[in-house]
């Protein structure tokens, strides 16, 4: 295959012809070139999964081509070659982005597993890159799930995201609201910072000087002028979560930054103009906060023009598997580990657990997962009928599974068989055995 071929660039013919024979003679499609012009000239016909490049070329060296490839594709790996002298190149070529690089000479078995460890990291990139691609195009991308419950709320997104309307988020800690409060930013095409702050995490003392800036001398310990993080979000979006936690007092102030679109640094009297779009998030019913006393009335009904309810994980069960090829997808990336499988049996276990902690809670199951550590989730197998034989109870539980990430692909039984690592036709017949009908879960 094409996107299997690496790009070898060595302008010694001897060297060069001995690296195509061992990549060749281990089944790795390779293609040499004498240089680096010749091999970005190549780029138009074909792309790479890998370029090996000498690091001591005519014309461009190896560190300039690394900042070239970089520029047609930043996730392209390219290993480098060095000699004795060259080290000191390779590591800031390392620091540029470069893969990994190995010292001449050096055993073809070394060229070898070099190569394919980074074909490996590639593979993972593009599979990720196809998973981004059938969840959909840009900053709706972020929310992951094909429930039905997350098809509405990344159609709202889209929809919302270009209005410029402030929203609020309700949902349990860690059903994604920032995540999805970065995807209303990203869909929005907002030309300004995305700027976070978790109102639960800042000590009341700083919380006003953190959010509305201060001018130099405005209290003790104010020794110079601090832009707040309302008027950095200028023309982009601020992101409050937690907003319960703000201190009411401030909520006055919140109140009027949202009213007359402009803040007023401590120690200042000067209203300074802010476009800034506000996204707020809360775990707790904001209305009955507000009704107790908790929450200023006034401020709830400013926020709740537009709210998009998250729903926890429990109650989207079938969108576990593909949150979790997601999560194994950017661990084995991110620990250059490859990729981590599953069994039926474990995402049995998967989907039985209730998930308190949610799509948070299943992120890091996912990393501890893709590090070879166990998801310390025993004991939460699909609950079937006692009474059942063993081979009912296998029965049961296979049919629960295919059935929930039938629901999860939308009834598309390729998709499904990609993700339970089954070939096609094995589902199809256990389909027929199971009576069970891919159109009823087509949306």
């Amino acid at each position: 295959m094409a996107e299997l071929t690496v790009f070898l660039v060595e302008d010694d013919a001897a060297v060069r012809k001995g690296c195509e024979q061992a990549l060749s003679l281990a089944d790795i499609p390779v293609r040499g070139f004498a240089d680096g012009e010749a091999m970005l000239a190549a780029l138009v016909a074909g792309q790479p999964a890998l370029v090996v490049t000498d690091v001591r070329l005519p014309g461009k060296d190896g560190l300039e081509l690394l900042r070239e490839l970089r520029q047609h594709d930043r996730e392209l790996p390219v290993l480098l070659m060095t000699g004795h002298g060259d080290v000191a190149m390779a590591v800031e070529a390392m620091r540029e982005g470069a893969y990994d690089f190995i010292e001449k000479p050096f055993p073809s078995e070394r060229l070898i597993a070099a190569v394919r460890s980074a074909l490996e990291k590639r593979a993972l990139i593009l599979e990720n890159r196809q998973l981004k691609e059938r969840i959909g195009d840009n900053g709706v991308a972020r929310i992951i799930g094909q429930s039905p419950i997350m098809q509405r709320i990344r159609q709202l997104v889209g929809t919302l995201a270009p209005t410029g309307v402030d929203i609020l988020l309700n949902g349990e800690t860690g059903s994604g609201k920032e995540v999805a409060a970065r995807a209303i930013h990203e869909a929005s095409h907002r030309r300004g910072p995305f700027v976070a702050i978790n109102c639960g995490a800042l000590p009341e003392t700083v919380f006003e000087s953190e959010l509305f800036g201060h001018e130099a001398g405005a209290y003790t310990g104010a020794g110079k002028r601090r832009i707040g993080r309302i008027e950095h979000a200028n023309g982009g979006t601020l992101f409050l979560d937690e907003i319960e936690s703000m201190p009411l007092n401030l909520q006055v102030k919140l109140l009027r930054v949202l009213q007359e679109r402009s803040v007023e640094r401590l120690g200042s009297n000067a209203a300074i103009p802010v476009d800034c779009r506000l996204v707020a998030a809360s775990k707790i019913d904001l209305k009955a906060a507000s009704d107790a006393g908790q929450f200023r009335a006034d401020l709830y009904y400013r926020l709740n023009v537009v709210s998009l309810d998250l729903p926890p994980l429990r109650q989207r069960r079938e969108d576990i598997p593909l949150l979790m090829a997601h999560f194994l997808h950017e661990a084995a990336l991110r620990f250059q580990r490859p990729l981590a499988g599953w069994t039926p049996a474990d995402l049995a276990r998967w989907s039985a657990h209730d998930w308190p902690g949610n799509v948070r809670e299943l992120k890091n199951v996912a990393e501890r997962w893709a590090l070879g550590l166990p998801d310390a989730l025993r004991g939460n197998e699909v609950p079937v009928p006692a009474a059942l034989s063993l081979a009912e109870q296998v029965d049961a539980t296979e049919r629960q599974i295919i059935e929930s990430v039938l629901g999860q692909c939308a009834g598309n039984v390729a998709q499904a068989a990609e993700v339970l690592h089954t070939p096609k036709k094995t589902l199809y017949d256990k389909l027929t055995r199971h009576g069970i009908a891919a159109d009823n879960f087509r949306h």
